[in-house]
This record gives C-alpha cells, sequence and structure tokens, in this order.
C-alpha cells in the first residue's frame, strides 16, 4: 500500500483503509447528496487516486451500501433500547415498526437505504436473501420469548419477510396523507397485530406458490 496520498498517514491495514474510505462518503453524501457522489469524489476526499479506492470497492453503489449498512446497526440498536420493557410479541413488532417508519427518514444514513436504488433495502432489495436474513437477527435481538408466542426461530425469516415488505411500502409510499403516529400503530394493531397472536399451529408451513 502506497505511502502517498491519504492525507499523509496512510492506513496500516485493508480493514482500516476500507473504513476511512466509507467515512470518506459518508462526508461527501453531507455535501453532495447521495446522488452525486461519485468515486472521484471520494478519492479526492482522501487524497488518493481512483485506483486506490478499486483496490478495495468495486462501485460508489458498494461503499454507500457499507454506509447504510454501518448506519443501520446503530439504528438497530437504538430500537431495541426503545423496545424494552415490550414482553408480547404482536406489540413489540407494531411498535418496532412505528419506530422505524418515524426514524428511518430523518437517519442521514439510513436515509440512504431509501435514495440509492442499488443499494435500497427498503426497495427491489428487500426480499434478498441477505436482507430477510438480517431482518430475522434484528428480531432475535426483540426482548420477547418467540416460541412462548408460538413463533418458532424457524419462523422468523417468514416474519422478517413480511415485514420488509409492509415497511418498504410505508416508507416509500405512506399515502395521502399519510398515517400520524397514533394513526400507524392504530392501523397496524387491527390488522398485524393479530396473525402474530394466533400463529399457524405447529409443523403448519405455508409453501410459495
Amino acid at each position: 500500500m502506497g505511502h502517498h496520498g491519504w492525507g499523509g498517514r496512510p492506513p496500516a491495514s485493508d480493514a482500516e483503509a476500507r473504513q476511512r474510505i466509507v467515512d470518506a462518503t459518508a462526508r461527501c453524501i453531507d455535501r453532495h447528496g447521495v446522488t452525486k457522489t461519485t468515486l472521484s469524489d471520494v478519492a479526492g476526499e482522501l487524497g488518493v487516486t481512483r485506483q486506490t479506492v478499486y483496490r478495495h470497492f468495486g462501485r460508489i453503489s458498494d461503499i454507500i451500501g457499507e454506509v447504510a449498512a454501518q448506519g443501520a446497526e446503530s439504528f438497530v440498536d437504538s430500537m431495541i433500547a426503545h423496545l424494552q420493557g415490550i414482553t408480547d410479541p404482536a406489540e413489540a413488532v407494531v411498535e418496532g415498526m412505528v419506530f422505524c417508519v418515524r426514524t428511518i427518514p430523518a437517519e442521514p444514513r439510513l436515509s440512504l437505504l431509501l435514495q440509492f436504488e442499488d443499494t435500497t433495502a427498503f426497495g427491489r432489495g428487500t426480499t434478498t436473501e441477505e436482507t430477510i436474513a438480517y431482518g430475522a437477527k434484528m428480531l432475535r435481538r426483540f426482548p420477547v420469548d418467540w416460541t412462548t408466542a408460538g413463533i418458532e426461530q424457524e419462523d422468523l425469516p417468514g416474519l422478517a419477510e413480511i415485514i420488509m415488505r409492509l415497511l418498504a411500502s410505508l416508507l416509500q409510499h405512506p399515502g395521502q396523507p399519510p398515517h400520524d403516529e397514533e394513526g400507524l400503530r392504530t392501523f397496524l394493531t387491527r390488522w398485524l397485530a393479530p396473525a402474530l397472536r394466533q400463529p399457524p399451529q405447529a409443523g403448519t408451513r405455508i409453501t410459495p406458490a
């Protein structure tokens, strides 16, 4: 790894180089917006060549995806803290979704998921295997006993998928006028919560057509 550029402080490892590229990209996005941020902007921010950036990321969308992913980790920590004290799975899912709809558009890094098509977890990427697995991992952190509620661990990917599909719709097409927070809570409690309070009998599996 060369000693030119990098503000005179070359990274000590590939991991450090990648993180500094991600951080530089976040700064560029703050200044230019996600759609106007280019690989050249990121390279200029770091004082390196485009080829140096290419050694670590193949496309600008890959870097933006990592910026968003790191923001998502912090967001999930905040959501789980918000849910502490809620033990009913249905209530936890409803409150978690309300938290997402209220918080995601206002979070700079999370908002990237809505603005950049190639990296969106709330657009055409909603049902990718990786996104669903991430959603199931997030559900496992909820402060509830899924098994006692009749929801087994192997059911969580399916629950994550339906939540992601519904969140995609609520975030991208909020309606006119959109639900306010209490209205959204009432809507989800009426139509989503009953399904979680009456899960399928053990051994029942829904097979896609």
